[in-house]
């Protein structure tokens, strides 16, 4: 029987990511489609913390790794152990969240494993042996089903595509195992973690976002954010032009969103950006150029100035409230 088996990602702060959870459910997918079964596996300094939110997610089993090399993340000591392990219980598939580290460690896993690798996967089809893997290529222009034909298949996943995987499906037995450590010659120094009042750009609901538009002034950008609850972002020109910084890009080559609102502000919608944000559930364009790219993927757009706009939008929804 084929063995699916997701990686698990935990923080900084040891808590799971919640790309975690979308991840698994993609998992379970390819699991049913492939007629297998559902492995997890978590490594760490002390991973058996977390452990236990894994065991109700519908998996046959989670496997718990413990090391006091692996407290702190390093590709070059996670993919020796993370390895091993898939050749252990002769994974057929492994996959993790396109997050930051799922982008570093996983195309080093499918080297270790001398594995075909698909990446930013969005969806499954097939059956069987014939499983192929949807990913989108040309910043999300064209969609393409892959076949991988080596023995061992890597992939990631775009976690805005799966619903995160409910906490109720069952108890998945814990296994710890005994994680294979390699020298490493990249020391971890330090982490300077950005933080927040907002919500994770990648996991809020509604995301408010401007562009050029802006001409560096994000006030009316933030406030709305705050009046929705709502993460901020940014197009890749806003930060390059150094207005805002570097982790709130939403694009080909910042972040992937698809919250339930998108609100893009003074941003003309660049085929990078679209490629970003276009799965979002509803998209709101508020440009002056009526023929900004934008309103191709808008559901409701306004061709106004967005300084007008803001205020008077919030000013709404403050009376609702």
């Amino acid at each position: 029987m084929p063995i699916v088996l997701i990686i698990a990602e935990q923080q900084p702060d040891g808590h799971l990511r919640k790309a975690t959870f979308n991840a698994i459910a993609a998992g379970k997918q390819l699991a049913e489609k492939a007629g297998g079964e559902l492995h997890i596996a978590l490594v760490g300094k002390d991973p058996a913390k977390v452990a236990d939110e894994l065991k109700a997610t519908g998996a046959k089993a989670v496997h718990v790794g413990a090391a006091p090399e692996l407290e702190h993340y390093l590709a070059e000591t996670y993919a020796p152990a993370l390895a091993a392990l898939a050749t252990d219980i002769k994974a057929d598939y492994v996959g993790m969240a396109s997050t930051a580290q799922g982008k570093d460690l996983m195309p080093r896993l499918a080297a270790r494993l001398k594995a075909a690798m698909a990446t930013d996967v969005m969806g499954f089809n097939g059956s069987g042996a014939d499983v192929t893997f949807t990913r989108p290529m040309w910043a999300g222009n064209v969609f393409a089903e892959v076949k991988l034909t080596t023995p061992v298949k890597v992939f990631s996943l775009r976690a805005t595509e799966f619903s995160a995987a409910a906490g109720s499906q069952g108890a998945a037995e814990v296994k710890t195992f005994t994680p294979k450590v390699e020298a490493s010659k990249t020391k971890y120094v330090d982490f300077k973690e950005v933080k927040s009042a907002r919500p994770e750009l990648t996991e809020a609901r509604v995301v408010v976002s401007g562009g050029r538009g802006t001409k560096g002034d994000f006030k009316e950008i933030e406030a709305l954010a705050d009046e929705l609850g709502a993460a901020v972002g940014a197009s890749r020109a806003v930060c390059d032009a150094g207005w805002v910084p570097n982790d709130l890009q939403v694009g080909q080559t910042g972040k992937v969103v698809a919250p339930a609102l998108y609100i893009a502000a003074g941003i003309s919608g660049a085929i990078q950006h679209l490629a970003g944000m276009k799965s979002s559930k509803t998209i709101v364009a508020i440009n002056k150029d009526p023929e900004a790219p934008i309103f191709q993927v808008a559901d409701y757009g306004i061709v106004a100035d967005l300084f007008k706009v803001l205020p008077e939008l919030r000013s709404e929804l403050a009376k609702l409230k």
